[in-house]
């Protein structure tokens, strides 16, 4: 399939990665979008993994009042040079993932930060729901890896589906902005205020 600058483009937007590499994860997916992003997505995971050791230092509050001014978030997004913590896209990063955090209410910011009493709570009470189904201990042991997963979706920030575009995660789209910029990017924390009856 002949890969036309169309579609490149269009890759190009939708990742904020380079058009080489868009081209040749286009290429390497035969003209599927999803399969090029993915694609990227591992080739980008690669790039900020290797980022991820240096210090993040510098960055930006970003922050999100929602129109019924009930709701207000502020969340610390670190950078390692002041430069990129200036730019725009960076800030409207933090702004976006305040709002997500405004949406999507998570507790934690990764699955590394939840409290070990929390985890093994969540773990006793997957346990329980299997206790009279005869399955191996060993089943039930996956079971309840796999149900882990689904609470970490649930509440850590960087394992939600992104509110903007389910099928990415939010630790995705801070990957993206890693792979764009070439400099480790990271939420540093974050606190969500609710205004409630």
């Amino acid at each position: 399939m002949d890969i036309t600058a169309e579609m490149v483009k269009e890759l190009r937007e939708r990742t904020g990665i380079g058009m080489m590499e868009c081209k040749r994860a286009l290429e390497e997916a035969g003209g599927d979008q999803e399969k090029a992003i993915e694609i990227l997505r591992k080739k980008g995971y690669a790039r900020a993994a290797e980022k991820a050791e240096r210090a993040a230092q510098e960055g930006r509050i970003g922050a999100y009042i929602h129109s019924n001014g009930k709701i207000g978030v502020l969340v610390e997004l670190n950078c390692e040079t002041d430069f990129v913590a200036k730019n725009e896209e960076f800030q409207e990063l933090a702004k976006n993932i305040a709002m997500h955090i405004a949406a999507a209410n998570p507790k934690y910011v990764a699955p590394a930060d939840i409290p070990a009493d929390v985890l093994e709570k969540e773990r006793e009470i997957i346990r329980e729901q299997f206790k009279d189904s005869k399955k191996p201990a060993e089943i039930v042991e996956k079971i309840v890896e796999g149900k882990l997963s689904k609470f970490y979706e649930e509440f850590c920030l960087l394992e939600q589906p992104y509110i903007r575009d389910d099928k990415m995660k939010v630790k995705d789209l801070v990957t993206q902005f890693i792979s764009k910029f070439k400099e480790n990017t990271k939420v540093g924390r974050f606190t969500r205020y609710q205004i409630t009856k």
